[in-house]
């Protein structure tokens, strides 16, 4: 499987799968905290996210594109 874009819902999910929480959102903008990492994740509301977005938000995380990619499969 190829890193490419994803629907920002199952984007979402994989962001509680990994342990952040909604903590708000702004505009068509949401916000999601996880302890341990320095800023928050953020992510549009919209159709799909393009891959610079979640490649930005896996680099924020600290998870590899083999580590997202196993997850993703299983959601």
């Amino acid at each position: 499987m190829r890193l490419g874009r994803i629907h920002w819902k199952k984007f979402e999910k994989f962001l509680l799968s990994v342990g952040c929480e909604f903590a708000s959102e702004e505009g068509d903008h949401r916000k999601y905290r996880k302890p341990g990492i320095l800023r928050p994740v953020i992510i549009p509301r919209g159709s799909e996210l393009p891959q610079f977005v979640i490649l930005n938000n896996l680099r924020t995380l600290g998870i590899s594109r083999e580590a997202y990619l196993k997850i993703i499969v299983k959601l």
